[in-house]
């Protein structure tokens, strides 16, 4: 049911249907947080025929090929733009109050990677924006040539993972260079995150990887984005209902790890104390209690996969409930 020349590959898709699919009613409702190119929802809605589906993206670009792709469902597809931690108000638009799963796939799409003119590769020059929705203020540009070094470093070393001296380094070099001439391209950028950071000779991904990792991050709020979105996607879920994320990086991944370990905790007590008199009850039960990772086949078939780490919680019957 895909259009003519449709190339985009979901990643960990079967897991990831199968797993929102397997709930013990039929589903009915499903909010895709970002739809992106309609690969995941497409799927969920082939085999799943009863199911409604609310995709949100802030990409005007991604929504086009989402609507191209999901147009096969008919009046089952809405689709909105918005923030992904906006998925509460936007189900209350077409008056959702509760939901029987919800999909976040985080991070950039492969189109988004692919197009120079989105800046979000080094791997391609073009402009420094690496912003999903244009018609924010901040783009790439902004940060690199108006942020303090102070926040530029911290930035490096909080979203991109970069050590302290390498962070430093880094954010002094671009302060001083932007004072020559502000950085315009993802060419000027990435040249100096190769001679500052290849001439301490750092092992791992390629020197620009993490920086332009951390500048995405910073631009989109991608992390600030996670946490809201984790926590107003629990109170939508029905009784039974499931919530499946798929992250790239560790930063993601840690977030939805901790998020769904606390929420699946039956107390919040300090150790020792003889009685529970937190009060507190778990809301979820783990799925998945380890990531779930591509296979072999998958990834020599879709190289971006390799880094994707999928985990799904389902909401407790009753809270508070034993397993």
């Amino acid at each position: 049911m895909e259009p003519a020349g449709f190339t985009h590959i979901p990643v960990l898709a079967e897991q990831t249907v199968s797993i929102l699919s397997e709930v013990p009613r039929p589903l009915k409702r499903l909010i895709d947080c970002t739809v992106g190119c309609g690969g995941h929802s497409g799927m969920l809605l082939e085999r799943n025929p009863g199911l409604e589906l609310l995709g949100i993206d802030r990409d005007d670009e991604a929504l086009q090929r989402a609507e191209t792709r999901l147009a096969f469902a008919g009046k089952r597809v809405h689709l909105k733009k918005g923030r992904f931690s906006e998925l509460a108000e936007l189900a209350a638009e077409l008056g959702w109050n509760n939901v029987d799963g919800i999909l976040m796939d985080i991070g950039v799409s492969s189109p988004q990677i692919d197009d120079p003119k989105r800046g979000f590769s080094f791997r391609h020059d073009g402009p420094l924006d690496m912003r999903m929705d244009r018609s924010s203020p901040l783009s790439a540009s902004r940060v690199v040539n108006q942020y303090s070094e102070e926040a530029l470093r911290n930035i490096f070393r909080n979203y991109g993972e970069l050590d302290g001296r390498d962070a430093a380094r880094l954010a002094e070099t671009i302060v001083r260079e932007r004072e020559k001439q502000p950085f315009a391209r993802t060419s000027e950028l990435a040249a100096v995150c190769e001679t500052v950071l290849n001439r301490h000779k750092r092992k791992g991904p390629p020197a620009p990887t993490l920086c332009f990792q951390a500048l995405r991050i910073e631009v989109n709020r991608e992390l600030e984005e996670l946490e809201h979105a984790l926590n107003s996607a629990v109170p939508l879920l029905n009784p039974g209902g499931r919530i499946a994320v798929i992250s790239f990086h560790s930063l993601e991944d840690r977030i939805v790890k901790n998020f769904f370990r606390d929420m699946a905790e039956s107390c919040k007590c300090p150790p020792g104390l003889p009685v529970c008199v937190c009060g507190w009850k778990a809301k979820l039960k783990l799925v998945t209690r380890h990531p779930v990772t591509a296979e072999e086949e998958e990834r020599n078939r879709n190289p971006r996969a390799a880094c994707a780490k999928l985990r799904a919680a389902e909401k407790r019957e009753t809270e508070g409930q034993d397993e």
